[in-house]
């Protein structure tokens, strides 16, 4: 494995904001109070992918914006100690800082959410221009689909020759990188997403197939779609130089599932990691599987445990 120079580090671009979870200590009844744990933590897809990152030993910056509240103080504090340098997220004045609420049952699978996310609308390219400096000299940028189009757009347009990947979110948002996808180095979707941004069936291995082919055709060079318990999907075209290209499908790692929120988010962190340290695409598409089934086996959307060796140890269990 050919480790980064200590000098290479990943941005960050998308939602932070306070998970408040709660689980059904019995089957959901929908309409009526049910008994249960309520927590509250820190979460939003980019800054959970950042947290991942940097606890796999990632140099690695968030942008995203907070309110001038209580939670976004609290939410920056709880992600700095997490190893994620901070310094350069926006604290916007008179905004509230997004909030998540979701309902799980009794298998920690959610059945129901509500997010507050409006002010990742205010992550405006005159702000994200303020960080050319940052960013023109990372290795890799993520961004989520939490993005504005107009901020996915001046990403897209100012990367220059730096990696972009991106995760899809949900199906309704995965649909603002669409303009993009030339743009779009490695993009992770799940299958409901795969279908909405492409317009294809995703139920079988054919399907995952041609929407891999139809991404590529767009010019996204890696496609890797999440299956939940059936595993992940993975697919790379050549490049022309040492990249060759593959696809494949893995099985899912056995776990005994608590909360399966974060498992996309610490996939896409995996991916981030294997790309760093020069792997294929076959060997990241592993590695990030073993990010995911560590991080379903926890309550948080983080785990707190997550590192290299402890996903190493998973994988040659």
């Amino acid at each position: 494995m050919v480790q980064p120079s200590p000098l290479d580090y990943a941005v960050v671009i998308g939602g932070a904001n306070v998970d408040i979870l709660g689980t059904a200590h019995s089957p959901l009844a929908m309409g009526d109070s049910n008994p249960g744990r309520v927590r509250c933590a820190p979460g939003g897809v980019a800054r959970n992918i950042a947290e991942n990152l940097a606890r796999l030993g990632c140099g690695t910056h968030l942008l995203s914006a907070v309110g001038d509240d209580l939670f976004g103080s609290s939410l920056l504090a709880s992600t700095a100690h997490a190893g994620v340098k901070v310094d350069h997220c926006w604290t916007l004045l008179q905004a509230s800082t997004s909030t998540y609420v979701s309902l799980h049952d009794t298998h920690g699978d959610m059945a129901v959410a509500v997010n507050d996310m409006d002010i990742v609308e205010r992550v405006s390219p005159e702000l994200l221009s303020q960080q050319a400096a940052l960013l023109q000299q990372a290795a890799v940028w993520v961004l989520d689909c939490n993005l504005s189009a107009q901020a996915l757009a001046w990403c897209c347009n100012h990367h220059s020759s730096v990696p972009i990947f991106v995760d899809g979110v949900s199906a309704f948002k995965c649909l603002r990188i669409a303009p993009w996808l030339a743009k779009v180095h490695t993009i992770k979707l799940n299958q409901l997403e795969a279908q909405a941004l492409c317009q294809l069936p995703c139920s079988t291995l054919p399907d995952r197939q041609a929407i891999a082919q139809h991404l590529h055709t767009q010019g996204v060079q890696n496609v890797v779609i999440s299956l939940g318990s059936q595993g992940v999907f993975y697919s790379s075209q050549s490049t022309g130089d040492a990249q060759r290209a593959a696809s494949g499908q893995l099985q899912a790692l056995p776990c005994d599932a608590v909360n399966t929120t974060g498992a996309g988010d610490a996939l896409m962190a995996g991916l981030v990691y294997a790309y760093l340290h020069k792997q294929s695409l076959p060997q990241a598409a592993e590695f990030a599987q073993g990010c995911a089934a560590l991080t379903v086996g926890c309550e948080a959307a983080n785990h707190p445990g997550l590192s290299v060796a402890a996903v190493t140890q998973l994988l040659d269990a």
